[in-house]
């Protein structure tokens, strides 16, 4: 079967390089689309490519490997992309969509967090300090308001961010206040 002038395995493989290279584009500068998805709920442009890009390598597959004929082969494509399109749809984009955004964290977020010193502070100068997160261990470099130091092991609360410093205090909980009275 020929379209367009073109055998047909031709066509397949030229709408899979295209689909492909549309993929990659849109990996790229994907943001300038986003809006579509906001205009168009339904209209989910990986999903579309992810589509066209199945069809055209079933087709192609099938085409060159096999006998059938070539209005089968259509169908069979259709299907198959169909089915790869769903799957991806449920299982990868659907989660990553529900997934939370960013792990990451800001300078300011820190404010107000009890961190345990690791390298002491020494008087009018600088250690570091680790805080807990929900990602995992952020170390920083710290300093006190105060020209005393800070051993090691002490928790110590961060009053302010400057330039990537944290300003930090002793920390003493309320229940350690209460059980040395």
């Amino acid at each position: 079967m020929s379209l367009f002038g073109a055998p047909i395995e031709t066509v397949y493989l030229y709408v899979l390089i295209i689909a492909g290279l549309l993929t990659v584009l849109y990996i790229f500068f994907g943001d300038f689309l986003e809006g579509i998805g906001e205009i168009f709920p339904f209209i989910n442009p990986v999903l579309i490519l992810a589509f066209i890009t199945f069809f055209s390598a079933a087709g192609y597959i099938l085409e060159s490997t096999t006998t059938l004929s070539s209005l089968f082969i259509i169908g069979l494509s259709l299907v198959i992309s169909l089915i790869l399109d769903t799957l991806l749809n449920i299982f990868i984009l659907i989660p990553l969509s529900t997934a939370e955004e960013s792990l990451s964290y800001t300078e300011e977020s820190l404010i107000g967090r009890v961190g345990k010193i690791i390298i002491p502070i020494p008087d009018e100068g600088y250690g570091e300090v680790v805080i807990e997160s929900k990602s995992g261990m952020i170390s920083k470099p710290a300093t006190q308001y105060t020209t005393k130091g800070i051993h090691e092991g002490t928790q110590v609360l961060v009053l302010e961010v400057k330039n990537g410093v944290l300003y930090v205090e002793p920390y003493e909980d309320e229940l350690e206040v209460y059980e040395s009275d």
